[in-house]
C-alpha cells in the first residue's frame, strides 16, 4: 500500500495578506497596474485586467499603497507563474494572477520591503495542507 505523503512547502519567506488599498504597477514593453494580494521577502502575487492573452514580462515593478506617500520603486523582479481567474460572464477583459519573485534588492529597497511587511499587512499567509 502507497503512503500518502503530506505536500512540502517550498517558499522560503512568509507570506502575508496585504491590505486593499495596495497596487503593483509592473514596467514592460506595456506597463500595467494590479492589486497586490500577498507579499514576502522573495516575492508577492498580485491580480489585474488586461485586454491581452500574453503573459506579462515586467522585470521592475512598484508598490504603492492608494492614498499614502508609501511607494518602493523599482523592484527587480521575474515573472513565475501567471493564471487566468474564470469569469462567470467573460468579456474581452482577462482577469489574471501572477505570481512574481524579486531579484537582487539593494539594502534600503529590502529595509523598505521589511517596513512595509511589519506595517501594511494583516496577517501571515497559512500554507493549504491536502
Amino acid at each position: 500500500m502507497a503512503s500518502k505523503k503530506e505536500p512540502v512547502e517550498q517558499r522560503q519567506y512568509k507570506r502575508f495578506r496585504v491590505r486593499d488599498d495596495t497596487v503593483v504597477i509592473f514596467r514592460s514593453p506595456d506597463a500595467g497596474m494590479g492589486r497586490l494580494i500577498d507579499i514576502s521577502l522573495g516575492g508577492l502575487t498580485f491580480d489585474w485586467v488586461t485586454s491581452e492573452v500574453l503573459p506579462i514580462e515586467a522585470t521592475k515593478l512598484d508598490i504603492c499603497r492608494t492614498g499614502s506617500v508609501f511607494v518602493l520603486y523599482n523592484l527587480p523582479c521575474q515573472s513565475i507563474w501567471e493564471l487566468s481567474i474564470y469569469e462567470k460572464h467573460p468579456t474581452s477583459l482577462h482577469r489574471k494572477r501572477c505570481g512574481v519573485q524579486f531579484g537582487e534588492l539593494t539594502p534600503d529597497q529590502k529595509s523598505q520591503l521589511e517596513h512595509f511587511i511589519q506595517n501594511h499587512t494583516t496577517g501571515e499567509v497559512q500554507t493549504l495542507r491536502y
